[in-house]
Order: C-alpha cells, then structure tokens, then sequence
C-alpha cells in the first residue's frame, strides 16, 4: 500500500489509542497459565486488548497449545470501540503439546517470550516467524535458557529461528543480563516460574517491568530492587486477573512528536500509560521543550494512566543516551524526525539495539529521513542530527518496519509538499488505526478544543 500525505493547516483533536503492545502480549501470557481461587479454571477478561498483528501472533500461539481465548470485540480501535480478550487459563492442567509448528509472524515479543514459557513446558515445540524475524538474534535467549536446563536448537549456531524446544527440567539461575532487554528478562522470568530453585536476574540498566508488575499481582513470589530481581518458582498457579490496557506510549508518541513539531497543534491523548520504565519520550520532549501536560494521573490494574496534552513547541537539541535509551528505544526513529526539526544539535548513542529490530533502525532511519533532507549522520550505536532545516516531501519506504512507517507518516505532517509512504500497511504490527487517527486530526470536523469543550466527530472515520 502506498499513502500520500501534505502537511494540514493545523493538528487539532482527541485520541484514544489502543492498547499497550507489550502489556498485551504479557496478559495473555501470564492468563494462559492461571487458574481463578481455589484451583478452578478462570476466565480473564482483558480490555482494550492491542489489535496489532503481533499480539494476535500471541493468541494465536496459545491458541494452539490449547488455550481457550476468544474476541469479543474487534472492530477498528478508531471507531471508538476497544477489543476484549476472554481467556480461560489452563493453571496446573498444563498446556498441550501444539501439533504443529507455532508462527509467530513479525513478533519478536512473542518468539522471545514464549520461548522461555516453553522452556519449561515438558513436550517438543518448534515456533518460527516470518523473514525479518528469522533473521533477528535469539542467542541472547537461548543461551541463559540452556543454562537453566532447556535443550533449544535453532539456525546459524542456534542464534536464529526457527527454534527447536524440548522443555521441562528446569533450574534457576543468578544472570546478568548482558543487555538492558525487557523481552530477555520476561524469558527468564517465565522459565523461572516452572524452574526448581530461585531465579535470579541482574540488570544493566532497568528495562520495562510490565511482567514484573503483573506476575506480582498475580500473585508469584518475586522482588525487585533497582537492577536486581529475584523470582521464586511458583507452588500454586497464577491468579488470573481481569484487567483493562492502558493506550500505547509507543503509539502516544507519533501524536506526541507531531503535536510539537507542527506549528498550530493541540492535541489531547486519552489514557495513555506512563510507566516511568517506558515514559522517556515525555522527559525527552519535556527536556527538549515541547509544550506538554501531563493530566488526570491515576492508577489501573497497577499501572500508571494520564491523558496527555501537547501542543505547537519550539524544541532545541540534546544528548539521548544512557538510562534514557532503554526508555525510549521504540520511539527513537520518532525523535530523530523531532531531532531534525529542532534547533540545534541532536546525539544518540548507546541504542545498538536498535539495529536488531524489525530492521537496522540505525541505518533504515538515516536513509529515509535523509531523503526528505534531514542532516544524519551513522554513527555505530546512534545517530548525529543537526535541526533547523525544513523537510521536503519525497518518496521514502517503510521497509516493513511499523515504527519507521509511523515515524515517516509523522514526519510527512510537517514536511513541504506531498510525501509518500510505500509499504505503509506495516503499520498493521502495532497500530492499525494510525493512518485513521491521523484522519481525524488533520479534519476540520475534529475537536475545536481538546480541553473539553467539545470532542471529536467520531462519524468521520466511517467516510
């Protein structure tokens, strides 16, 4: 698919996003393993339930290890209508051995996290994924789960899917992790919950601690200090708990980058979860300058909640690295076009990661911001971005990657002239509605005031 975008006379209006990517995929996790009280089977319902491909690469999954999970809602977020997963854990009956082999399409969430779930189960399974996601790095998982006692093969000295699991047996072990990875420490910890023994995870810097947080209210014996966590097996199954997702940051964040980069925005984004292990994108753009509120603070399921207000900033350079970087690493493509537009000088570094997502991020970020004439330069771990310099709409390609996709549709919203976008449905990974969402505040018939005083014509979508 390719889509066109000119930049709108203004970017008025209210959001309510889907819901969060990652939490998602960890409640349908942690769900399918628990049992309600007294060791009967127990329904979760899970709202606001994330309708990107790569949480319903998750259900699908449990669906084939005999995990009851159905939808109740799946009409596009956009329309105002959230999706509800139902999911009936299977506790201490165990999950099945799948008959076939598990897809776990473009996720690396899922591939990385089910393997540590199916590390400990005692059967053979076998998940794979498409291209981008056979050719990203799984060493980092396997090798910390062969110490615990999983047998995992898998390609190229067994660093790439499709990987070959035989599970069971497990113990716990002290790892340092040798990355700040949220995916590589959820492995662990879901090996660690059917592993005799402690298990114990030292890491460099923190990463986000959605799984943490949920296992802890689902009742397994775990306990974090600062970098160091510590994760008894579990004695009893999970409680399952029902519970409502809050909006997606990484999704905020478009809106977010937009809003302050356009000169006449205001937008109020509704619900969106503020984790402080994933909310770098707001000190970021707060440290840059941008003109953003933070409202209506509360607490859901454990979670931090605000609606967040942005508007039309005038932003200056800075340095995004250290303890930033784990925070912020799936909006950094998006801070490169904030960075571009800025005055000054912008540094990134230590985000090698970013060159094992989807794609090398680094350098697919570089080359398409670079066509529509933003100053980068590569560097091994990051990138240099000297602002000030307007963009112009070129022709530039998503390269399948969700978050570049985004990140260019941003960046077309403030550029001069028309950019096109081709592979634009790669969106689909995360944020289905986006190109909606950006229909609905580049109309005149949105929101005249997000402060309240009226909201937007949801009608519209429908047109």
């Amino acid at each position: 698919m390719i889509k066109k975008i000119s930049a709108p006379l203004s970017l008025k209006g209210e959001i309510t996003l889907p819901g969060d990517k990652s939490i998602s995929h960890r409640a349908a996790i942690l769900n399918s393993i628990a049992m309600g009280s007294a060791s009967v089977t127990k329904k979760a319902t899970i709202t606001n339930f994330s309708p990107g491909a790569d949480c319903l690469s998750t259900v699908t999954c449990l669906r084939a290890m005999g995990v009851k999970a159905d939808f109740l809602a799946t009409r596009p977020h956009g329309s105002g209508d959230a999706t509800t997963l139902e999911i009936w854990g299977r506790g201490e009956e165990g999950l099945s051995e799948p008959e076939d082999v598990l897809d776990a399409g473009n996720s690396g969430t899922t591939m990385r996290l089910l393997t540590g779930l199916l590390a400990s189960q005692p059967f053979l399974s076998i998940i794979t994924g498409d291209d981008s996601l056979r050719s990203r790095p799984m060493s980092r998982i396997v090798q910390p789960l062969r110490l615990m006692g999983a047998s995992i093969w898998g390609r190229k000295g067994d660093s790439l899917a499709p990987l070959v699991i035989k599970g069971g047996n497990l113990h716990g072990i002290t790892y340092l992790l040798p990355v700040a990875s949220a995916q590589l420490k959820s492995a662990l910890l879901l090996a660690g919950l059917f592993a005799t023994g402690e298990t114990i995870i030292e890491e460099p810097i923190i990463s986000r601690d959605h799984t943490e947080g949920m296992l802890k209210a689902m009742g397994a014996k775990i306990n974090t200090r600062g970098c160091h966590i510590t994760l008894a097996p579990l004695t009893h199954p999970l409680n399952a708990v029902d519970l409502r997702i809050p909006g997606d940051i990484s999704s905020a964040a478009c809106w977010l980058v937009a809003g302050a980069l356009h000169p006449d925005a205001c937008i109020r984004i509704k619900d969106v979860g503020v984790n402080p292990t994933r909310s770098g994108i707001i000190d970021i753009l707060l440290e840059m300058g941008a003109n953003l509120s933070i409202e209506n603070q509360r607490e859901e399921g454990g979670e931090p909640i605000a609606d967040l207000v942005i508007e039309s900033s005038k932003l200056s350079g800075m340095e995004i690295s250290g303890d930033m970087i784990p925070r912020a690493i799936d909006e950094l493509p998006l801070l490169a076009v904030a960075a571009a537009v800025a005055q000054g000088t912008t540094i990134i570094r230590g985000a090698g990661e970013l060159r094992a997502k989807e794609t090398d991020r680094i350098t697919t970020t570089m080359a398409e911001l670079s066509r529509l004439g933003a100053n980068i330069e590569e560097l091994p771990d990051g990138m240099i971005i000297t602002g000030g310099a307007p963009l112009e709409g070129r022709d530039c390609l998503s390269h399948n990657d969700h978050r570049l996709a985004m990140a260019l549709g941003v960046a077309g919203l403030i550029a001069r002239g028309e950019t096109t976008i081709h592979e634009s449905e790669a969106v689909d990974i995360s944020y289905p509605s986006f190109w909606q969402d950006m229909e609905l505040l580049t109309s005149r018939r949105g929101s005249e005031d997000t402060r309240g005083k009226r909201s937007p014509d949801r009608d519209y979508l429908h047109h």
